[in-house]
């Protein structure tokens, strides 16, 4: 049997895409971090029998299965009584389980529901495991040699804080846990994963560290994993890794781990103690709602304006009519003029203007769809130019790519003013 561990997520809601299923990512954050390799994750929905096969499949593979879900109070919460089942044990009820259960809730100040004695109901011989923030415990049971069942509410708050106060622990005294990853994600914009796999082809070859390549909306990602006997052995792995791939890639890698472009961008505006306005025609507020996301953006981010109707481009950004006329409202002087009436109106030292054409309707041959122009205004002048994103993939792909591409750009104009 594989001394990996698989996790099993439980809930319908998952399958049909009413809830992210968030927790798989997290456990398996944590079992990499403790060094115990994890090959598996599956969602099943709240059925009996599929749940039961699921387990007992698990079993002929792995050393320990991690469930989420299915261990509260109501009739579809099936997760305790088919893993008993998957092993032919009986249930019984753990007095200690109740009496937890009868304390939070009269704490809460919340009468006890007859329908809850079921969540202190676990397989004979199972290891309680404590819920410190909610009513449904979980457990670790060993219910044939080499195998071990963790379960966990699908709670997210619920499931970290039963993970960490008891999950991890038993796993390290169970000897499970061997060596440490330890990961770094590096992000780049302006190019595609096939030219960024290109480039880094020999490197996707290694064994430890290893990179992997990973695309989203007009970002790549390359997450580098290292595994060695202590976290600062594992670092030490990456560390020249990356200087190689930054060496190779330059200013097209924006970040790492967590960071967004539009982090990135803020931090240098601090940096030069500058600002940035924006105004938006075809991302509608886009740009803005990204440089909003970002925790301490007032420091940098002075506000924007949505100009869609040509009359609030004149009137408030104060773009010429002939302009306008001349050149249409997605152009160069156009954009150009929006990047310098935001500026100006806000104080701002930079101006970043978009118009464009999201489509699906509204193109020409000449102005397709997914044409659009984006513009910035700074110390050092004013440019502008005109990006053609496909328009196969619909509106909202052009929408995020556009308001990524607005970012990049000034990113790159802060590093070059640098």
């Amino acid at each position: 049997m594989s001394p990996a561990a698989e996790i099993l997520c439980i809930g319908t809601e998952l399958l049909l895409g009413t809830i992210t299923n968030t927790n798989a990512r997290w456990l398996a954050e944590q079992l990499a971090s403790l060094g115990i390799p994890h090959l598996r994750q599956q969602v099943v929905g709240d059925n009996r029998e599929r749940l039961i096969a699921a387990v007992r499949e698990a079993a002929g593979r792995c050393r320990v299965l991690i469930t989420t879900g299915g261990l509260g109070p109501t009739p579809d919460d099936l997760t305790t009584e088919a893993i008993a089942a998957a092993f032919g044990s009986s249930l019984e009820e753990r007095p200690e389980a109740w009496a937890a259960i009868e304390a939070r809730l009269a704490a809460r100040g919340r009468s006890v529901s007859a329908s809850l004695r079921r969540q202190a109901l676990l397989p004979a011989g199972a290891e309680l495991l404590p819920n410190p923030t909610g009513t449904a415990p979980g457990m670790i049971w060993t219910p044939k040699p080499g195998f071990t069942v963790l379960t966990f509410p699908g709670v997210p708050s619920e499931m970290r804080a039963m993970w960490q106060a008891t999950a991890e622990p038993w796993l390290r005294a169970a000897g499970l846990a061997g060596g440490v990853f330890a990961s770094r994600l590096l992000r780049f914009w302006g190019l595609p994963e096939s030219d960024l796999a290109e480039r880094v082809a020999d490197l996707l070859e290694g064994l430890n560290p290893t990179v992997a390549p990973y695309a989203g909306a007009g970002e790549v990602k390359l997450r580098l994993t290292a595994r060695a006997d202590s976290p600062t052995a594992a670092q030490a792995l990456l560390e020249p890794l990356e200087a190689d791939i930054r060496s190779r890639l330059g200013d097209l890698c924006f970040g790492t781990g967590d960071d967004s472009l539009a982090s990135v961008v803020l931090e240098l505006l601090r940096q030069r103690d500058e600002t940035v306005a924006v105004a938006e025609s075809c991302t509608g507020g886009g740009i803005g709602a990204a440089l909003a996301a970002v925790p301490g953006a007032s420091d940098g981010f002075q506000g924007g304006v949505i100009a869609y109707a040509n009359a609030v481009k004149q009137g408030v950004l104060g773009v010429s009519e002939t302009s306008l006329a001349v050149h249409g409202a997605v152009s160069d002087p156009v954009a150009l003029a929006m990047a310098a009436g935001v500026r100006r109106l806000t104080g701002a030292s930079w101006g970043v203007a978009v118009t464009g054409i999201a489509g699906p309707d509204g193109g020409t041959a000449a102005k397709p769809v997914g044409l659009v122009h984006i513009a910035l205004a700074g110390p050092d002048g004013s440019r502008s130019e005109g990006v053609r994103f496909s328009a196969s993939r619909g509106r909202a792909w052009i929408q995020t790519l556009t308001v990524g591409e607005a970012l990049n750009r000034l990113r790159l104009r802060l590093l070059a003013a640098a």
